[in-house]
């Protein structure tokens, strides 16, 4: 097999100058928003002392993101989803701002912490939407597998490289020089957003309101296809997301200097994937991707709390990554190629929940399970419940099993209204609406 085969696919980049750009400026992004991730509850940490205040940024967190992530996706439908993306972005320097101005002063302050945390994960949810909805209208139909396994590629070089660098600059130089890269890091963003080709509303789209979001979850439960996505993930996420009990499991392991490599794993093996991800780019049945890589996620979470040895649980970990990874092209994919642009909004705001929510409850069941069970055989239980909901998923959702990118109509669909789109702008012709 040729070596262009597996390495990714190149396609989006070299096609279409919008993907660049935010390719660019989220890889950017990733690195700025690193050093406030990393520095944020750190600060907290040394203003308390405290692990239950570390763990209230979790709290504060979770409802704005999911009142404005549906919020957002509605928003995505209405305006230009160009202008969501460039103010939310400023938004967020701004915020960065704040951090950095508090970090200064003789006494930092701690509820500013908070508010930030519960305004960025608020921001975060507008503006996820309008960028997910943005890529299957950037990018050609039948390069919406590469785009998404380059914008993982994006991801996982930033989750690996970012939070090692910022621990590095928070010890040496302190919180706030993370927070002035962080400020840095969204000036530079704001910048490249400012030429993004406009990004306008169909002309006949309705204002955000609970009207439309009903619509949108009406089309969502009327497509067996998308349900099966949505909780495929949320079930693999509730069951195996063990990341809150990785302390203790470097504990049990007696290798408490492996918790920053457990942390890490992952995103390595996601990494190795993306890199060797060319063939992803043939595969017209992505829902065979969805399920097999939430299963092999979920058995390579099982074997984590199997094993006793530490470096085979690192090597576990980077499976499951992998597995996480190669479900994610799958959904990714899906929700690209059949989703109606007029819709696309807000049904992103429902992805933003489903890919969410389901680590979030997924931490607290882990750390009950774990006080009830003990911290390995809450870990491999979880994955194993993984496994089994997966199998029941997909054995009650036969459509998303069989999904097909050439023949499903759905997709078929909206290929054909994406080439009438481009042709008409290539003669200079308004553009059709989705």
């Amino acid at each position: 097999m040729p070596l262009s085969a597996i390495l990714p696919d190149l396609s989006p980049w070299r096609s279409t100058r919008d993907f660049r750009l935010l390719w660019i400026q989220g890889l950017v992004t990733y690195f700025g928003s690193f050093m406030a991730m990393v520095a944020l509850p750190l600060q907290i940490k040394e203003l308390t002392d405290s692990p239950v205040a570390v763990g209230a940024m979790g709290a504060v967190e979770l409802v704005p993101l999911i009142v404005f992530g549906l919020y957002g996706g509605a928003l995505a439908d209405a305006v230009d989803r160009r202008k969501v993306i460039l103010l939310t972005e400023a938004a967020l320097g701004l915020l960065a701002v704040v951090l950095l101005v508090n970090a200064l002063l003789p006494d930092p302050l701690l509820w500013p912490l908070y508010v930030v945390a519960a305004g960025v994960s608020a921001l975060a949810g507008l503006q996820r939407p309008a960028l997910d909805s943005l890529m299957a209208r950037i990018v050609p139909h039948d390069q919406l597998t590469a785009a998404a396994a380059l914008n993982s590629l994006r991801w996982n070089v930033g989750a690996i490289a970012g939070p090692s660098l910022a621990g590095l600059v928070v010890a040496y130089a302190g919180h706030a020089s993370a927070y002035a890269i962080t400020i840095v890091g969204f000036t530079v963003s704001v910048l490249m957003c400012t030429r993004l080709s406009p990004a306008p509303a169909a002309h006949d789209a309705e204002k955000p309101s609970l009207k439309g979001l009903a619509e949108g979850a009406r089309y969502a439960w009327s497509r067996p296809v998308l349900l099966g996505t949505y909780a495929i993930d949320m079930a693999a996420m509730f069951f195996a997301f063990p990341n809150t009990i990785f302390p203790f499991l470097a504990d049990d392991l007696d290798a408490k200097w492996s918790l920053g490599l457990m942390y890490a794993a992952g995103a390595v093996g996601s990494l190795l994937l993306s890199l060797t991800s060319g063939w992803t780019s043939r595969v017209r049945r992505h829902g065979l991707l969805v399920v097999f890589g939430a299963a092999g996620w979920g058995l390579a979470i099982t074997a984590a709390g199997w094993f006793s040895n530490v470096w085979v649980v690192l090597v576990c970990l980077a499976f499951a990554g992998a597995g996480d990874m190669l479900s994610g092209l799958g959904r990714s994919t899906i929700w690209n190629q059949t989703i109606p642009d007029e819709l696309r909004g807000r049904l992103a705001g429902i992805e933003v929940l489903s890919y969410s929510v389901g680590p979030q409850l997924g931490q607290v069941r882990a750390g009950a399970a774990a006080g009830w069970t003990g911290t390995r055989p809450a870990i491999w239980s979880g994955g194993l419940a993984c496994v089994a909901s997966v199998g029941v998923l997909a054995a009650v959702l036969p459509r998303l099993i069989s999904y097909n990118a050439d023949t499903d109509p759905d997709a078929k669909l909206r290929r054909e209204r994406g080439e009438a789109t481009r042709d008409e702008a290539e003669r200079g012709e308004p553009e059709l609406t989705a």
